[in-house]
């Protein structure tokens, strides 16, 4: 199912008073330890409402899900928690070099002398990890970008985990679609400096590129954005690792076909990230995958749509089978 949402979304009203967890670490691995965040009250102390993982793309932390977002999730019924993947803001920081011509050869699809420090599949047992440190059976999962990746890999290899499966300007894998911009890749690349102001200076310049041109933040709200990152612990070779998971993970399109859960996928038409191709493969090959393209929408999250992700991965939980706490 196909549907597009309208160019200007003004927010409904403001979310309730919600409970929010300090933030906490949990191992999920070997020598891993993810830091997450909570909204809402936990199923196992009386709170009613439904597990919903959120999982950050690219270089991004936990606090790149705005905690207005978070708690309108919360007001729709959710229990959700929000964390770092490793390598990004306060969780495990791996090891593991990436050099700029091993980059180029798998970003052009070439065989590697050896292969990535983790796969997809690692980051999707975090996630997994992570639901089994709280207690939880199964969630539903919302992923952006390569958290969308993570979310797609999670319902692949963990159907009994995920209630529902909402992806967002992410892709299948399949090199055919959802491609990058080419002028993005040596920005994304290139390095950033190590101080503060280098880096809010990286982060204007990208966010300039891959922004919304529909719903464009000012520049106080990118700035703060990127102080917040920075301030919360950045790895440049982090990113690389992951980056390097992304373009050598497999085309996942046959196994979505075999998927049986409520799926949503969102994307935006002017997405230079990951193009809306990518969206609409995935939707594709999910059977009965709802499909919402968004006019305007680059690869970020404005603020302007949260009432529009809300309500929308609400219905998609809605579509579920109740099942497991």
């Amino acid at each position: 199912m196909d549907m597009r949402a309208s160019r200007k979304v003004q927010p409904k009203s403001q979310p309730p008073e919600t409970t929010v967890s300090e933030e906490r670490f949990a191992a999920v691995a070997d020598g891993v330890e993810l830091c997450y965040q909570t909204f809402g009250t936990p199923p196992g102390d009386g709170g009613t409402g439904e597990p919903l993982l959120l999982i950050m793309g690219l270089g991004g932390p936990m606090t790149w899900w705005d905690e207005r977002l978070c708690r309108l999730l919360v007001a729709r019924g959710f229990f959700v928690i929000r964390y770092d993947n490793r390598d990004t803001g306060r969780s495990s920081r791996l090891r593991g070099r990436v050099t700029r011509a091993a980059m180029l050869r798998a970003f052009a699809g070439r065989p590697l002398p050896q292969g990535p420090a983790y796969t997809m599949d690692d980051l999707a047992r975090d996630a997994v990890g992570l639901l089994d440190q709280l207690g939880l059976d199964s969630a539903h999962v919302l992923g952006v970008s390569m958290g969308g990746m993570i979310a797609q890999t999670m319902a692949i290899e963990h159907p009994d985990r995920v209630r529902s499966l909402t992806s967002v300007m992410s892709t299948t894998g399949k090199r055919s679609v959802g491609w990058q911009h080419p002028r993005l890749l040596p920005v994304l690349i290139s390095p950033s400096g190590s101080s503060r102001e280098a880096y809010v200076a990286r982060s204007t310049l990208v966010w300039g590129l891959i922004g919304s041109p529909a719903y464009p933040p000012t520049a106080d709200e990118i700035r703060e954005k990127a102080l917040t990152t920075y301030e919360r612990g950045i790895s440049a070779s982090g990113v690389l690792r992951q980056m390097m998971a992304v373009l050598t993970q497999p085309n996942r399109g046959p196994r979505l076909r075999q998927l049986s859960i409520p799926t949503l996928v969102v994307h935006g038409t002017a997405d230079r990230m990951v193009h809306a191709s990518g969206g609409r493969a995935t939707a594709a090959a999910v059977p009965g995958a709802e499909l919402l393209l968004i006019d305007g929408m680059g690869h970020d999250l404005p603020s302007a749509l949260f009432e529009t992700f809300a309500d929308a991965v609400r219905r998609t939980a809605d579509r579920a089978t109740p099942f497991g706490g």
